[in-house]
């Protein structure tokens, strides 16, 4: 009865916030406050940026420019797969929960404030990969890959050294040190790059040490009722749905929000897939790499047939949401618009027409709080497409193992 009460606390008080702030305004109220001040110091941070740019040399270009590869959200997308298979699934399925938190706290900020990235020129702008070039359409303030670095290379330092025991203070200061210059360097990287000003990392190392330290202290409890939790597929499916709404109206549209869309779609995959799985695949005593239970050439075969697998699954999940949910909308009564997946649904005079027919619509009247005449219904094909992804990860391959023996 406690378990129940507190969820719906929880989903009536984001409930609230998401009427509170479209109805007050809140996100332009805060910006009106916080951007000119977070503005100048970017215009102002121009010259530490011309005076590292003067040391440039293609050895840092392409050094920096990998290690914000290896720490972007793409990386940490294709890495966490290979996590669950290896047989350390408490750690895989909390690390998507804290980048999932990091990447929505980080991109609301971003929204929120609206700041510019340092203007490029004067500044040099070095964007080596696609991935680059759409941060580079996303606001500066904080910098999501000092964020991002700070809370989970921090946080995998004290899982790793828990999981061990370890109790030698020379490992913890080494393990420490490492963790510190990797952020340090990812920092100062992505300065060198032209894609942060000092201040948007000073703002990346501060919520990134805030978050962290949140987590720590909360992710027992969060993974206590993940795994044996009441209601936890219903409860997450609802905290998806308000989460998709419980995000600012940037100044200027950005790709921060398809990125929060995505993950959220990941966190609702991964939460129902181990809800239903746990006592299967994912308990503590499953066969783990390294181990005579889980040799190399075994963890190989299961990256075989568990990449296609996932692939194949995106795929199709990502079909199967672009006939279903233009049809529920239709029927719903909810006025809908395709920016990039339905072309049919990418048009002004659609548009118009949709609008018409559908605005007195008893669904549209419930999402008042919205602000919104049309529905992006790519919004709901990206989170069911990365949803079955995640499930997949979690559920279907780990029965292909079981399957295959593998």
């Amino acid at each position: 009865m406690e378990s129940v009460v507190w969820q719906g606390l929880a989903l009536s008080g984001i409930f609230s916030w998401i009427v509170i702030t479209c109805y007050f305004d809140v996100t332009k109220k805060i910006r009106s406050l916080l951007q000119p001040w977070v503005s100048h110091h970017v215009v102002s941070g121009t010259s530490i940026i011309l005076k590292i740019q003067k040391h440039q040399h293609k050895f840092l270009d392409a050094l920096f420019s990998g290690l914000s590869c290896i720490v972007s959200v793409p990386f940490y997308t294709a890495f966490l797969p290979l996590l669950f298979w290896s047989g350390h699934g408490k750690l895989a399925r909390q690390m998507t929960l804290l980048m999932a938190l990091c990447d929505y706290l980080g991109n609301c900020i971003k929204d929120v404030v609206s700041a510019p990235r340092p203007n490029c020129p004067p500044v040099r702008r070095i964007t080596a990969t696609k991935d680059e070039e759409e941060n580079a359409l996303e606001y500066g303030l904080p910098s999501s890959h000092t964020l991002n670095t700070v809370c989970l290379s921090g946080f995998l330092v004290c899982y790793v050294l828990s999981y061990t025991q370890c109790e030698d203070a020379f490992v913890k200061l080494g393990a420490v040190t490492l963790a510190c210059l990797l952020v340090g360097f990812i920092g100062f990287g992505r300065i060198y790059l032209g894609m942060h000003s000092l201040i948007d990392i000073i703002g990346g190392l501060v919520f990134g040490f805030m978050i962290l330290a949140i987590w720590l202290t909360v992710h027992e409890y969060v993974d206590a009722f993940i795994v044996s939790g009441q209601n936890v597929t219903s409860f997450w499916a609802a905290l998806s749905f308000l989460l998709l709404f419980a995000y600012p109206t940037p100044e200027f549209p950005t790709p921060s929000f398809e990125y929060h869309t995505a993950f959220d779609g990941v966190v609702f995959g991964i939460v129902t897939g181990i809800q239903q799985t746990y006592h299967q695949f994912h308990h503590e005593a499953v066969p783990r790499i390294f181990t005579s239970q889980l040799t190399i050439p075994t963890f190989l075969g299961r990256m075989l047939v568990g990449i296609p697998t996932i692939l194949i699954v995106k795929f199709c999940s990502k079909a199967l949401a672009k006939w279903i949910l233009p049809v529920v909308s239709n029927t719903l009564g909810i006025p809908i618009k395709s920016t990039s997946y339905i072309p049919m649904l990418n048009g002004s005079a659609t548009d118009k027409k949709s609008s018409e027919i559908k605005q007195s619509s008893y669904i549209h009247k419930m999402l008042f709080f919205s602000q919104q005449d049309l529905f992006d219904v790519d919004t709901g094909i990206r989170f069911l497409q990365y949803a079955g992804l995640a499930w997949s990860v979690v559920d279907l391959v780990p029965s292909l193992f079981c399957h295959l023996r593998l």
